[in-house]
């Protein structure tokens, strides 16, 4: 059963929607909420750059102005994570470290790390909707994620996971297991193949898994080679409350989160995505 949460404030839509998800997690688990801004030092003030003669003068006030604006901002999202949790207890985290070693190293100590599809998280920008930090704690973290569109919170649909039975799926689906995320909800496993049986196969041995551990789990085969597509049909017709997915690397479904694949999914799911490499 999962005992931490870590959620990476800001206030950006998707980053205030994990937040959210995040509360009503501690509350139904009653695990342990740490709640993390991240000041980014480095790119604020700290960052060693070439100026003009004159200029220094300018780069000091400039420098002062944006650490200023990402303290207010930090407080600011403190103050809505307090009122939004109520008396929900969490723990502030005042992270002044760059968005990846920061938030990297805050994970280490917990069970999963939150964050809004579109958070910012300082200084960084995301013109497609994605925020560039959360490919960084894929490849390098030790922890899973679940990563938040904006909008309203998913309401008791099924969960729709993706499987093809390679490691990163394998341990993903573990890990949602064993941490007791299923909600008591259906889940739906499935599996894209070259030929349909070959696609029901992997479906039902994922399902099987999770029968192991008490959770409804209905197998699903499709036949193709879109994945993507696949899925992000998929949880629209359902709709899904969730998606699980690992985080795949070489072939069939292990191309979802390498390059243009990873940012489709992720800009284009409907539903908070739980991954893990």
């Amino acid at each position: 059963m999962i005992r931490s949460i870590l959620v990476a404030l800001d206030d950006t839509p998707g980053a205030v929607a994990a937040r959210d998800m995040a509360i009503a997690l501690a509350r139904r688990t009653g695990a342990s909420l740490s709640a993390a801004t991240v000041l980014d030092w480095p790119h604020a003030r700290d960052l060693n750059e070439a100026v003009p003669p004159g200029a220094a003068a300018f780069k000091e006030r400039r420098d002062a102005a944006r650490t200023l604006r990402l303290e207010q901002e930090a407080e600011a999202a403190f103050a809505a994570c307090a009122a939004a949790a109520g008396e929900t207890p969490f723990t502030r985290l005042r992270l002044t470290d760059a968005p990846e070693p920061a938030l990297l190293a805050a994970g280490a100590t917990h069970d999963l790390i939150v964050i809004g599809r579109d958070s910012t998280l300082g200084l960084e920008e995301n013109p497609d909707g994605v925020a560039p930090v959360i490919e960084a704690l894929l490849h390098d973290g030790a922890r899973p994620l679940l990563v938040v569109p904006p909008g309203p919170l998913p309401g008791a649909g099924a969960v729709l996971v993706g499987y093809d039975g390679s490691i990163p799926a394998m341990r993903t689906l573990q890990l949602f297991a064993l941490l007791g995320l299923a909600e008591g909800a259906r889940l739906r496993v499935l599996s894209v193949g070259e030929s349909k049986d070959a696609a029901a196969r992997l479906a039902e041995t994922g399902a099987a898994y999770l029968r192991q551990h008490g959770i409804e789990a209905e197998a699903l085969a499709v036949h193709g080679t879109h994945p993507v597509d696949a899925l992000l049909t998929e949880a629209a017709a359902m709709p899904a409350r969730m998606l699980v997915m690992g985080a795949f690397e070489h072939s069939g479904l292990r191309t979802l989160f390498t390059g243009s694949a990873t940012r489709k999914l992720l800009a284009a799911a409907p539903c908070p995505i739980f991954v893990a490499h």
